[in-house]
């Protein structure tokens, strides 16, 4: 059996993130969300991937190459114009015989769960419980076969969702070739299961481990979860006077300076330099290559690689590109005054407590202000003592610099 990973879109609601990278290469726990996906793959038992390539396909390629470094094979298929996941699919047509493994490559899922999907009869679909049907297919099963799938309803009429990770055999490219586009204008994968829903021949495969990643802030769940389970494993210097609780993963090269105090679980890159006097809580993840300077603190962040946040900095409950650069004394926001959900652009985050999504190499002054809930594009310029807010297109320029 091989397995087919969607790989091709941009991701439009990750952004300013996917600005300048595909989302599958977005980092929890400092590793791609999609390697986490092809570990747990190979660990199910399945060693042989396609992976349906698109937007900035060549970050994924240098990445993971032919796959010999994780002990799999990869090709790659092309998808030129992102037209729906089942015109993705449409582009593995030829490479695959029998039965296979079909995944979106968005999300975290163990090799348990991979395991009993595989072991379903075919075809399969994970299905999983989620708080907010109304953000995902919905679907309705009796006796563990699929009834109906919902797209996106306004009024789900369950909580039961489609958490995009498939057992086919290869007759279902008879059904994607007939595929006419959606009222969206897409070639829709879902539309290509209608024929076994009526057959009753689809099965609903319950997951126990699915983790969807579909906005910033989800990152900041994705990698709790990463988190959960981590131990503590110091191979860069830790100087006399730091205070470690929990579990801390320190990597190569890095230090971390006297003064330091560190929540677990915290995972930090390498070529880091933490401290002197940082506080850092607890869910922390900061990539290679960063600074994070004198009496500044993190709570609850992902921070991209080669990013520093020099002294006296706050920044809670956000998600930092690579690239920037604080100036000393900016503050972020991350709790609105009457304790609602936080809503980005509108969009309700789900969480009272959530600071900002700032992309790559953004700069800000010293003294600037980051209101809750602020999205910051990516090449963005900030004056000292400017108040953020809002949605802030890429390549801005705010205050005076």
């Amino acid at each position: 059996m091989l397995c087919v990973l969607l790989a091709a879109g941009e991701g439009k609601r990750m952004a300013p993130l996917t600005a300048t990278r595909p989302k599958v290469m977005l980092p929890v726990a400092n590793r791609p969300m999609i390697e986490h996906l092809i570990c747990a793959v190979r660990d199910a038992g399945i060693d042989t991937f396609i992976i349906v390539v698109g937007y900035r396909e060549k970050e994924i390629r240098d990445y993971f190459g032919n796959g010999e470094r994780w002990g799999v094979s990869i090709r790659y298929m092309v998808q030129r114009t992102q037209s729906g996941t089942g015109d993705a699919l449409r582009s593995a047509k030829g490479l695959v015989k029998g039965r296979f493994l079909l995944m979106n490559g968005d999300m975290i899922v163990t090799a348990d769960d991979i395991r009993n999907v595989c072991a379903s009869p075919a075809p399969a679909v994970g299905v999983v419980k989620s708080e907010n049907p109304e953000q995902f297919g919905v679907i309705t099963e009796t006796g563990g076969k699929v009834t109906g799938i919902y797209e996106k309803s306004t009024n789900p009429p369950g909580n039961l969702i489609n958490a995009g990770i498939y057992l086919f055999d290869d007759d279902i490219f008879a059904e994607v070739d007939r595929l006419v586009p959606s009222p969206r204008g897409e070639y829709e994968l879902t539309d290509a299961l209608e024929p076994a829903i009526t057959r009753n021949e689809l099965h609903a495969v319950p997951l126990t481990s699915w983790c969807d990643i579909g906005a910033p802030w989800n990152l900041l769940e994705a990698n709790e979860d990463a988190l959960s389970d981590m131990v503590t494993d110091i191979r860069g210097e830790v100087e006399d006077g730091v205070t470690l609780k929990g579990a801390v993963v320190l990597a190569e090269g890095s230090v971390i300076r006297s003064g330091t105090y560190i929540e677990g679980p915290c995972m930090i890159g390498a070529g880091c330099t933490i401290g002197p006097h940082v506080y850092i809580r607890g869910k922390t993840v900061i990539g290679n290559d960063c600074h994070i300077g004198h009496a500044s603190e993190l709570k609850n962040s992902v921070i991209f690689p080669r990013t520093k946040i020099p002294h006296f900095t706050y920044i809670g409950d956000s998600v930092v590109g690579s690239g920037c650069n604080f100036g000393a004394g900016t503050k972020v926001a991350n709790l609105r005054h009457d304790k609602e959900h936080v809503k980005v652009g509108g969009v309700s985050t789900g969480r009272k407590k959530f600071g900002a999504v700032i992309g790559d190499n953004v700069l800000f002054g010293i003294n600037c202000s980051i209101n809750v809930g602020a999205s910051i594009g990516r090449d963005v310029r900030v004056g000292p003592n400017t108040v953020v807010s809002g949605m802030i297109a890429n390549e801005s320029v705010l205050g005076r610099n």
